[in-house]
């Protein structure tokens, strides 16, 4: 039997405007996984990414969610204020945390580029109802300082292994850690996970992260 996923586009109060998001719930859902985009591109992907398509099928919701407005995320400074990024993850979780499809349900968030950044701030603010995140290429390095060492959310991080920067950038920030960990290089792989195979391998290991650190972290 096929999944049915149900869809809402939503707006997310947040300090200087309101965010766009989309929300995506299949039937029974057990879990929600915020996608934290800071960029100017990929605004609010449509329901048939595959990432989002496996944890869908794991009986996840996900909320697509832009950190930034349009002018804002083209902006080369507000694109680098990773504190205004962070306060606006806490009013998305905060968001879901009332919403009536998701209230008490576990949180995880998935964050790549200058968001994953955000998403480990977030995750040493000890937010209610976040169970994990996953970091997908990010830039963990431009995290305030201390931050990184007071995570206690158990965090994957996963990095292309052709991307010799950011594998050193992710190392080091994997040491710093202090919290339930994993580091994955995927061989052959640049940021954008688009070599065959990469993506499959990339969204099955955030898939089982969140399974093992959400299912049953009710609030």
């Amino acid at each position: 039997m096929a999944l049915t996923v149900h869809s809402e586009r939503v707006r997310i109060p947040a300090d200087r405007c309101d965010m766009e998001a989309a929300l995506w719930l299949p039937d029974e859902h057990i879990g929600v996984i915020l996608f934290a985009n800071s960029g100017v591109s990929n605004r609010l992907k449509p329901p048939n990414d595959y990432v989002a398509s496996v944890l869908h099928d794991a009986r996840f919701g996900t909320l697509w969610l832009e950190l930034l407005s349009p002018q804002e995320a083209h902006d080369r400074h507000t694109r680098s204020d990773i504190g205004l990024q962070t306060e606006r993850l806490v009013a998305g979780c905060e968001w879901l945390g009332r919403h009536g499809a998701t209230v008490n349900l576990p949180i995880g968030v998935l964050a790549a580029g200058n968001a994953a950044a955000a998403a480990l701030q977030l995750a040493a603010e000890r937010v209610r109802g976040l169970c994990a995140i996953v970091l997908r290429g990010g830039r963990p390095d431009l995290a305030s300082h201390g931050a990184i060492g007071k995570v206690s959310v158990p965090t994957l991080m996963i990095v292309g292994g052709l991307e010799e920067g950011a594998v050193e950038l992710n190392r080091n920030a994997f040491t710093a850690l202090r919290c339930k960990k994993r580091l994955e290089i995927i061989p052959g792989a640049t940021h954008a996970f688009d070599e065959p195979g990469s993506l499959e391998v990339a969204a099955r290991l955030a898939r089982g992260w969140f399974l093992q650190h959400t299912h049953c972290a009710r609030i």
